[in-house]
């Protein structure tokens, strides 16, 4: 990889950004300190789970099959027919899933074989949302292709608006990444964006990596799936949907999840896994087929998640108004300066989050989308999150009055 491709793979990635921002402020107020800024969840998996590890401990010895188990991928189509209303003759267990170590490698590695089958076309785009996810943009890079940053701000609903592509970038991408519910926003695509982008992916032959790894945390409504939409066409050609159970089940430290959809990425995926790629292990195996096959934690998770929110809601609501999101467990609040944000609730209540400007790209017009705002992960006890939540509001809300006491004295002169 040539050095500006190393330089530019550096400045997507915002957690080596926001070390760099912080590595001289010392977290204040006496706390311990608090780490909002990764979407990490602090839960424990059920029970069942590691004693699924642990009882299939004779399975180390061998190495994991690229396609996982037959019981594997049966939970994971149980999971999309029960979730999705997906029929079951419309997925083939055996062609159309395989279970990934991690989603997020996953998503890092589709790009290698659509950017590889696309290049000889001419399509080297690789287009997602801005703001995003950091991993996108890093695999776009590394697979030797462009990322190209849509538009995903308020006027657009935060989710990137399909007619509002340019012709000449749909036909010169590879995939898109669309992320639903968003990260760092939080907002739900429907079952006619999907509809939409689905139709532009067929005319102009890209694929669309749809990451609903937060799919099973929701406010309100279920969020709508890509598959749903797939369903309704009759195939799912040109669609790969990704769900993990770090999110679902709080267990990130499995590296577990499936990605499902079209037969001809699969079978690129288990080619890569082969080669260079790392398959589930059996024990993981085992303790993933339970979780997908189980509501009952996952309603207790979303049930944290809700507390938290609420939470958010009563401490911040009054500075912000509505806080709490469709989807997903972050907030996304518009601070008027992320970093300045980031800073201070740092220094004044050792609570750590993330610059909204890390997450985004400046546009044509040099604005980037993401600097106003600041992510901030609930993904603590609602019990831990209750002081914490306070000692923001107080920070904020400090700072928001002296931005507006500032804006009265430049006004007046």
């Amino acid at each position: 990889m040539n050095q500006d491709r190393v330089e530019s793979l550096a400045q997507f990635h915002p957690f080596t950004r926001l070390n760099k921002l912080l590595e001289t402020v010392q977290p204040g107020w006496g706390n311990t300190p608090l780490l909002l800024s990764l979407g990490e969840p602090q839960f424990q998996p059920p029970a069942f789970a590691t004693d699924a590890i642990a009882n299939a401990k004779e399975s180390w010895s061998k190495y994991p099959p690229t396609m996982g188990t037959a019981e594997l991928r049966a939970a994971a189509k149980a999971w999309l027919m029960r979730r999705y209303g997906v029929e079951s003759a419309f997925i083939d267990a055996d062609r159309m899933i395989v279970p990934v170590s991690g989603t997020r490698e996953a998503l890092f590695h589709i790009a290698l074989s659509a950017v590889a089958l696309g290049a000889p076309k001419g399509k080297g785009k690789v287009m997602m949302a801005n703001p995003f996810y950091h991993t996108y943009a890093g695999a776009a890079v590394v697979a030797g292709g462009e990322p190209a940053f849509l538009p995903a701000g308020p006027e657009t609903g935060f989710l990137p608006d399909p007619d509002a592509v340019p012709a000449e970038l749909l036909n010169q991408a590879a995939m898109i990444y669309l992320c639903s519910p968003a990260n760092p926003q939080g907002s739900v695509g429907s079952a006619d964006f999907w509809r939409r982008w689905l139709a532009l992916a067929r005319k102009h032959d890209f694929l669309i990596a749809a990451d609903e790894c937060y799919a099973e945390i929701y406010t309100d409504a279920p969020p709508p799936g890509a598959i749903e939409a797939a369903q309704a066409t009759g195939s799912c050609d040109n669609l790969l949907v990704f769900h993990s159970l770090s999110k679902r089940s709080s267990a990130p430290g499995m590296r577990s999840g499936f990605m499902a959809g079209d037969p001809r990425y699969i079978s690129r995926q288990a080619q890569l896994i082969n080669y260079g790629g790392v398959a589930v292990p059996l024990p993981v195996l085992a303790a993933s087929t339970l979780l997908w096959s189980d509501e009952t934690h996952v309603a207790e998770n979303r049930a944290r998640y809700q507390a938290s929110f609420d939470l958010a809601q009563q401490a911040l609501g009054p500075i912000f108004g509505q806080v709490k999101p469709a989807g997903g467990f972050f907030l996304w609040l518009d601070v008027g300066d992320g970093e300045k944000a980031a800073v201070e609730l740092w220094r004044q209540a050792a609570i750590k989050v993330l610059p909204g400007g890390y997450m985004a790209r400046a546009d044509a017009r040099g604005h980037n989308p993401g600097a106003a705002f600041i992510r901030v992960a609930l993904v603590y006890d609602p019990s831990q999150l209750a002081g914490a939540l306070g000692r923001m509001a107080a920070v904020l809300g400090s700072l928001k009055s002296a931005d507006t006491m500032s804006g009265i004295s430049r006004r007046g002169r």
